[in-house]
């Protein structure tokens, strides 16, 4: 059974960081695309920051120089670390794994940003 547990979620204040951690089981995040996806209150799943099996990355252009999307192939772990966060980064963050025949989700984890 194919698990991912997003971690590291939480309130900081502007200008803060958080490393959010997503652990997967059941799947080996090497052969698989990654992403990192956020949904905020009222609006629609964005994807935020990607890295392919091949390890190139993509990033949301509001995040770009801020956030950076890593994998632990021997941990089977993917990381976004987020920086100078922004009371618009609030939003529910959900880690993705996607292969050309299928995708699988985890169920998320809050991040809240303060002004």
């Amino acid at each position: 059974q194919v698990q991912l547990v997003e971690s590291g979620g939480g309130s900081v204040q502007a200008g803060g960081s958080l490393r959010l951690s997503c652990a997967a089981s059941g799947i080996i995040f090497s052969f698989l695309d990654m992403g990192w996806y956020r949904q905020a209150p009222g609006k629609q799943r964005e994807l935020v920051a990607g890295i392919t099996s091949g390890g190139s990355t993509n990033y949301l252009d509001s995040v770009k120089g801020r956030f950076t999307i890593s994998r632990d192939i021997a941990k089977n772990t993917v990381a976004l670390q987020m920086n100078s966060l922004k009371p618009e980064d609030t939003a529910v963050f959900y880690c993705n794994a996607r292969s050309p025949f299928t995708e699988y989700w985890g169920k998320g984890t809050l991040v809240t940003i303060s002004s």
